[in-house]
């Protein structure tokens, strides 16, 4: 493994445990076991750094939620598959989860911000797959800026937020059929 590669992880580390504010490059440099000038070879700074390990984290989220998606199933089947397993994701990666939780303690300004270009990256995936869809003829012309920010934001409230409000959690098939008579029925072509 090169060193910027064995930087990169030290600071995924430390930034999943003490939270973006709370990293310094000392610690990222002792858990890399590294000098600190090492990472400013690679780095000019700790938000750079931290951009840099933001991006590889969209890079796995677009993976896992690629890697559900069935060749031949629906559009419709494969949204909800990708969308889940986007939202299991949020929940169980330990950086996006300790970031979330820097987001509503400590209101980090530089948190906030990539936890608002996290959502961009994520409404512009669904958006390509929305366009993909269109051009098969699957779905029906819309603006698809629109229903993609419609379609994760929906599976947002359902997975994360209903629960905070309400006494049970939604399962996933209560879900998925709401959406489908809703949403996805007036998409479909």
């Amino acid at each position: 493994m090169d060193r910027r590669q064995e930087i990169l992880e030290a600071a995924a580390k430390s930034f999943s445990l003490f939270g973006y504010k709370a990293t310094t490059m000392d610690q990222v440099a002792k858990i890399a076991n590294v000098g600190k000038g090492t990472i400013y070879t690679f780095f000019a700074n700790k938000e750079e750094l931290f951009n840099a390990i933001v991006l590889q984290m969209i890079e796995e989220m677009r993976a896992v939620s690629d890697a559900v998606a069935v060749e031949g199933a629906s559009f419709e089947q494969n949204a909800h598959a990708r969308l889940m397993q986007m939202l299991k994701f949020r929940k169980t990666h330990l950086l996006y989860a300790k970031l979330i939780d820097e987001e509503k303690e400590l209101r980090t300004p530089a948190v906030i911000e990539v936890l608002s270009t996290i959502e961009q990256e994520i409404v512009s995936y669904v958006r390509a797959k929305i366009e993909r869809a269109i051009e098969k003829g699957e779905l029906k012309p819309c603006d698809t800026e629109l229903v993609a920010y419609l379609i994760f934001k929906a599976y947002l409230a359902f997975v994360v937020d209903w629960g905070k409000t309400h006494d049970e959690e939604l399962s996933e098939e209560r879900i998925a059929g709401l959406l489908s008579a809703t949403i996805f029925k007036g998409l479909l072509a």
